[in-house]
């Protein structure tokens, strides 16, 4: 799993140096890597590109349930930095998180060590850049978290495990992306899709016939929905996003922004090679890009024409978005099944309803929720209010439901919650294109979607006993979608669009679960080697 080294006892000494609590019973892997640009030709065009360990895209991550990661970063870039985890929790720990109302961002020339534990978890992820546009230049890659060997897994172990980094691309640099929107408007149409960061026929999977194996799809692109398939095979969904599924066959999955599915592919057809195809979903026109399927015993290209798929269908997705379904008797991080958790028999505390908007404010394109289009900071929120520094963010200033109107306005929202409370959170959705909304540090149960105006009558079709548990959801156009989510994990999360340009121009805001304990057991404390920032500059963390 990685060229990393796995040990404990003998790096006590560093890691109570940055202040994170020790456990040796669950082992530590240690990396490195160092950011650069470099040249990229994903579309056959140079590019500068965001390298980690000189890769396009970036090292895998490979853990396992429970174990800890030691990430030192270096910047070589000119610019600041920051690395995000998209879907690991941080559990009592958002001072790990890597968006900038969590983290200072790392300074050019410096560095930074984050120490992460992926604590009950098991599945898919990534991690992204998170700031300035970055992510328009690479700097993503898969994060693989395997069950512990004595918890059992509901299907056989594969032949192979594949991870697939695909979605929409520029030609243009995150530098001129940037001043697009700074300049108040939307980013024009993508010119590409990638897989793992090549363009057409770019990417060759060889496979053994007979044998079969997992593929890891995540959708890490800016705007666009995909769909994915693999010529004259099947695919049987086994885990979105930590959840494993009951094994449903498809024969194509849409995939919206920031989302990850697991599915198993047999290679059962004759030997040669296969078209891997991701096309955009609701575009006009509608993109398309090709990998390569290779039988190892084949000496014969691919043929045929490029199998087509879905285009601009909403409700094909709808329903294929509801038959994915929990597998109740399956184990996930730890050993009991997952439906021993009956979400649908708990009470919700309260009602929370986000819309998305896309407001002019000051003649210039922004996106918003409830009204509220985000504005960063010129602090980390987690520290300042670590550090109790005022003016910086005032808590309900994120309002829980819709202003109706034309009163959008630039805010730095936050809206206050209780740890342990359980939740309901409705999406909705007015615009004509599908949004994609991402939660940090929890994950959810989709309990339901449909189109047109959520009301309290629409629970009656809630599915309460075995809906998938995620962490990024679609809404579909002009529609709703409703999830249930406990607060169990203190810190101060944010919750956005995966659309890059919209979260980037206001459609976010963060969740502080606050827990009046101030107990190590709810909350790790400020690691002693947090970069600070802003008004915190100057502070101290903690004595070392």
């Amino acid at each position: 799993m990685g060229d990393y080294r796995v040990f404990c006892a003998s790096l006590v000494v560093f890691l109570l140096f940055l202040g994170n609590g020790v456990n040796c019973e669950d082992p530590y892997r240690f990396i490195t890597w160092k950011i650069t640009y470099g040249d990229i030709y994903p579309l056959g065009v140079k590019q500068q590109g965001i390298l980690i360990n000189g890769q396009f895209p970036g090292p895998q991550i490979d853990a396992v349930t429970n174990e800890n990661l030691i990430i030192s970063v270096y910047n070589y870039l000119r610019e600041p930095f920051l690395i995000s985890w998209n879907g690991i929790q941080q559990r009592r720990n958002s001072w790990q998180d890597g968006v900038y109302g969590t983290n200072c961002p790392i300074p050019p020339g410096k560095n930074f060590t984050y120490a992460l534990q992926v604590k009950d978890q098991i599945g898919s992820f990534f991690y992204f850049p998170s700031l300035g546009f970055h992510k328009a230049a690479g700097a993503f890659g898969g994060i693989r978290i395997w069950s512990r060997p004595r918890i059992p897994v509901p299907f056989p172990p594969p032949a192979g495990d594949f991870t697939v980094l695909a979605g929409d691309w520029y030609k243009r640099n995150h530098y001129q992306l940037r001043r697009i929107l700074d300049g108040g408007h939307n980013l024009p149409f993508p010119d590409g899709l990638l897989i793992n960061g090549r363009g057409w026929n770019g990417y060759t999977f060889t496979v053994d016939p007979g044998k079969t194996y997992r593929f890891r799809i995540s959708n890490v692109g800016l705007t666009t929905s995909i769909n994915f398939r693999i010529q004259g095979h099947k695919m049987k969904l086994v885990e979105v996003e930590g959840s494993h599924t009951l094994q449903n066959t498809y024969s194509d999955l849409d995939i919206h922004l920031g989302q990850s599915y697991s599915v198993l592919v047999t290679a059962d057809q004759p030997a040669k090679e296969y078209y891997i195809v991701v096309s955009s979903r609701f575009t006009k026109p509608v993109l398309t890009t090709t990998a390569i399927l290779h039988y190892s015993n084949s000496w014969q290209g691919v043929s045929g024409p490029i199998p087509g798929g879905p285009t601009t269908q909403i409700d094909w997705s709808l329903n294929q978005a509801r038959s994915f379904r929990w597998n109740l008797t399956a184990s996930g991080p730890r050993p009991n099944p997952q439906g021993s958790y009956h979400y649908g028999l708990i009470k919700t505390s309260r009602t929370i309803t986000l819309a998305n908007s896309g407001p002019i404010i000051n003649r210039k394109q922004r996106y918003a929720v409830n009204g509220v289009s985000y504005i960063p900071a010129d602090t980390p929120l987690k520290i300042a209010d670590y550090f109790n520094i005022p003016g910086v963010f005032s808590l309900g200033s994120m309002p829980s439901s819709p202003s109706w109107g034309n009163n959008a306005y630039l805010q730095t929202a936050v809206m206050p919650a209780n740890f342990r409370e359980f939740i309901e959170i409705v999406f909705q959705n007015w615009e004509d294109t599908v949004q994609s909304w991402h939660i940090d540090g929890h994950s959810f149960f989709v309990v339901g979607m449909d189109g047109g105006q959520w009301t309290p009558a629409s629970r009656a079709r809630y599915n309460l006993r075995d809906t998938v548990a995620r962490c990024t959801t679609q809404v579909y156009p002009k529609s709703w979608t409703a999830i249930y989510m406990a607060l169990d994990n203190v810190g101060m999360w944010n919750i956005r669009s995966e659309n890059w340009a919209r979260q980037y121009l206001g459609q976010q805001f963060y969740l502080r679960v606050y827990s009046p304990a101030h107990s190590w057991r709810d909350e790790l404390p400020i690691p002693k080697n947090a970069l600070l920032c802003g008004r915190a500059r100057g502070r101290h963390t903690r004595p070392r």
